[in-house]
């Protein structure tokens, strides 16, 4: 992955050229900012930078046996750490001081970058720290994390922070309709929808969920003329419908229940955006912009806002692995009964 080829990040990239061009590498990066918008492909285009043989302008040649490596995903001294199950572990951070401890194998830099930074325990993050203090020579410390205030403060205090911003709307349409071969209207719902991530709008392309996104929209928006015991069926039958298609919980490749519950989020948000004169063309569900304006004339700005807190309520009892079949009859039945008390 060479900088050229990464979307967006001007700032991110301009600044790492810098700091390759003045050869004063920091030990410790952080790199913050929502999945999917460029964090490890800017990680691995500086790796392939600073162990190229023959850089040009700050980029990897991408001819050289250690850019060949890199793109076949082979480089000896790139690694890279994923949380174990929920979260990444002390035994974890072992392994990789003692990976730490020896020279770079064939490159002048092993770049590391620790996925998910934010779920290291507390003992995983206090060994962590002490390699931030006395960091072996030649390694680099890549922390990919969505909001550094969820790390601790001594350990982001050690690394040089670096922002990644979402990607804008056009930008992410047109590298699709380029690289996917889809249509400009498809390409356009995807990048509106992914708020600015590609790595977000291509797991959209590769899946079936702009049909589940269909579904869910059209439930929810039946869902304040369901009586009562239709919106208690039906919050059974969704979470039904989620655990079928997605069995294993570790396998987050197909739509799920989050993924609902985000496009829920955008609905309500995007009828909150016309309930206060907001500009159509802001609109997430643009394709839905009928549909939506037609309902903003039933709401009151308080019962959206209501809504939107009732969704976010329900995915924080999600992450916290609630039972799913209660976290979905009680987010449908707020939904319904702020509905109801709010038109």
């Amino acid at each position: 992955m060479l900088f050229s080829e990464i979307l967006g990040q001007k700032k991110a990239k301009k600044f790492l050229k810098q700091v390759i061009a003045r050869e004063k590498m920091p030990h410790a990066y952080l790199f913050t900012g929502i999945h999917g918008i460029g964090k490890t492909s800017t990680a691995k285009a500086l790796s392939m930078s600073l162990n190229c043989t023959e850089p040009v302008n700050g980029e990897g040649c991408d001819h050289c046996k250690s850019c060949r490596q890199m793109r076949s995903g082979n480089f000896p001294d790139f690694l890279s750490m994923t949380p174990d199950g929920q979260n990444i572990k002390i035994d974890q951070i072992r392994d990789l001081n003692h990976k730490l401890s020896f020279a770079p194998v064939s490159g002048k830099y092993r770049v590391c970058v620790v996925h998910h930074a934010a779920t290291m325990t507390v003992e995983a993050a206090n060994s962590f720290l002490k390699t931030l203090e006395e960091p072996p020579p030649g390694n680099i410390l890549i922390l990919n994390t969505t909001e550094p205030l969820d790390l601790l403060p001594t350990i982001v205090s050690r690394c040089q922070r670096i922002s990644f911003h979402p990607i804008g709307i056009i930008e992410i349409a047109n590298w699709l309709v380029k690289n996917r071969t889809i249509d400009e209207e498809t390409a356009m719902v995807l990048a509106m929808i992914s708020q600015g991530s590609l790595g977000r709008a291509l797991e959209m392309c590769e899946t079936d969920f702009l049909n589940k996104r269909q579904e869910w929209l059209f439930r929810v928006m039946k869902l304040p003329g369901l009586s009562r015991t239709d919106a208690f069926e039906m919050a059974h039958e969704l979470a039904g419908e989620v655990k079928k298609a997605v069995p294993d919980s570790s396998d987050t490749s197909e739509p799920g229940i989050m993924d609902m519950l985000a496009a829920w989020e955008n609905w309500y948000r995007d009828l909150l955006l016309l309930s206060v004169g907001g500009p159509p063309s802001l609109l997430v569900n643009g394709d839905f912009s009928h549909q939506l304006k037609n309902m903003a004339k039933s709401y009151k700005i308080s019962t959206l806002i209501d809504s939107l807190v009732a969704i976010d309520q329900a995915q924080r009892d999600l992450t916290k692995m609630r039972n799913m079949s209660i976290v979905m009859e009680h987010v449908i039945l707020s939904l319904k009964g702020l509905a109801e008390h709010g038109n």
